[in-house]
């Protein structure tokens, strides 16, 4: 209390209000300028994204496909990882301007078919084909922890698998129990980080052992050729490598819940808030830009990795069989402490994706079932208890798909399918709500344009290859 001149009291003076820091914003504030400081901080949904990612089909297929075609095709993995982002860029651009995550804009694509759209029920039932593919990924996770340090039982045993495949689970769910954005994206960072640095200090160590490369093969890598008979291995990384459907509608919550959409403020028609929209947008871009640079080096470190120790040897092993080969083969050349490194490298690459899809996939249900009338998703303590209840539910579910299925490669495909088809969907969507829900003033210039065409046709073309490829009805299959 304070003394006033005629002895009186009062309440002391409030004390000035700390700055607040960009990420927790609540009120529409303009865009960082700066790129090193304040824009690097506003950075996140696209290195979250990167965790889920760069997964199994990076570590496993991409590499499976280095050492089938070798070198040739080194310059299609740039391509292949950069021709979706404009899909992703031109969703998150609605979702800004909107405020609303990628499922809502999705029920707007009409045919509706009840309280849905078309497209919603092509999500779930996607996503139950993906639980599938989530379980296979735990899975991975199990076999390299479990060839890292057996427990009960020899590496890759049934119980082994088993103890593994639990403690996996058990640790992803602990780590998101506080179910905010905040906490994933510190963890996320830091998985993805750790991915970066290990899997291009494996392919950087390559050039010390029996296996090394030269610029000539680089050089050659980038020719931008399709050598006689790797068409059908070009098509299968096309697919493969960069984001998917899932991921693209996952990014939207992202961005929402990192602020872009909160800061950029409802559309009131001013001059004010088409700045801020454009100034945001702009962050949205280079947060793109980071994550397709990050998937870009970690899927060239394991296709050179394929090419340049598989390749030469005519190896071209599947599934745990390429982590035991792998580790193996580092162990050779580098010493005893290169098969640690690698299996790090590996549980890290796949960890990382089960922490990414135990906490995404949580908040498309949830949004679901708000969608669905079952809850009122514009109740955030509703929001969060139901995120934090699936949290806890959803990654058992898909640690017993891959207990009761024990066949990864077959999870995959079941995946695989169910990716494609959406893939096409989200394709529609993202034009339909380009010309309904974005001003023309943020539309992007025609060479902006032409790249979404461009991407737009290579992507349904992606999703169309992806179901018959993995229906095995695709030449060579």
């Amino acid at each position: 209390m304070v003394t006033t001149t005629d002895g009186a009291t009062a309440a002391p003076p409030p004390r000035a209000a700390r700055p607040v820091r960009a990420a927790r914003r609540r009120r529409p504030a303009p865009a960082p300028e700066s790129f090193c400081g304040p824009t690097a901080a506003s950075f996140g949904p696209g290195l979250v994204l990167s965790a889920a990612v760069v997964g199994a089909g990076e570590l496993i297929t991409t590499t499976s496909l280095g050492a089938k075609a070798g070198f040739a095709l080194l310059w299609l993995v740039i391509i292949s990882t950069a021709v979706k982002v404009w899909v992703q860029m031109e969703l998150a651009r609605w979702t800004i301007l909107n405020g609303r995550p990628a499922l809502d804009g999705f029920r707007d694509v009409g045919p509706r078919i009840g309280r849905l759209s078309w497209i919603n029920w092509l999500w779930i039932g996607m996503d139950f084909a993906k639980m599938f593919q989530r379980g296979g990924i735990i899975g991975g996770t199990a076999a390299a922890c479990s060839i890292l340090l057996p427990i009960h039982g020899a590496a890759l045993s049934t119980s082994s698998l088993t103890i593994w495949a639990v403690i996996v689970t058990g640790a992803a769910v602990l780590i998101l129990q506080t179910g905010k954005y905040p906490v994933i994206e510190r963890v996320e960072v830091v998985g993805i980080t750790l991915k970066t640095i290990i899997t291009l200090g494996l392919a950087l160590a390559l050039p010390f052992t029996a296996f090394g490369y030269g610029t000539e093969q680089l050089v050659g890598g980038l020719s931008f050729q399709i050598p006689a008979g790797t068409v059908g291995i070009a098509l299968a990384m096309f697919g493969i490598t960069g984001v998917g459907a899932d991921e693209m509608t996952t990014y939207t919550y992202w961005c929402l819940e990192k602020g872009y959409a909160r800061w950029t403020g409802p559309d009131d028609g001013t001059e004010q808030r088409a700045r801020r929209a454009e100034g945001w947008l702009k962050v949205m871009r280079l947060d793109v830009g980071v994550s397709w640079l990050v998937c870009t080096v970690c899927t060239l470190s394991f296709y050179v990795i394929g090419a340049s120790v598989l390749h030469p040897q005519g190896l071209v092993p599947e599934g745990n069989d390429m982590i035991t080969t792998l580790s193996h083969i580092y162990t050779d050349t580098l010493g005893p402490w290169a098969e640690y490194l690698f299996l790090a490298g590996a549980i890290a690459v796949l960890f990382s994706v089960t922490v990414a899809s135990s906490a995404s996939v949580p908040r498309l249900w949830t949004n679901t079932l708000g969608l669905l009338g079952v809850i009122d998703w514009h109740d955030m303590r509703i929001r969060t208890r139901t995120i934090r209840i699936l949290t806890c539910c959803l990654p058992p579910v898909w640690m017993g798909i891959f207990l009761w299925v024990q066949s990864p490669v077959l999870m995959v495909q079941i995946g695989g399918i169910g990716g494609g088809i959406f893939l096409l969907a989200v394709v529609v969507a993202v034009w339909r709500l380009r010309y309904t829900g974005v001003p023309t003033r943020f539309r992007g210039s025609h060479w902006l344009t032409a790249a979404l065409v461009l991407s737009s046709v290579a992507t349904f073309f992606l999703g169309i290859y992806g179901v018959l490829d993995a229906l095995e009805l695709t030449p060579g299959s």
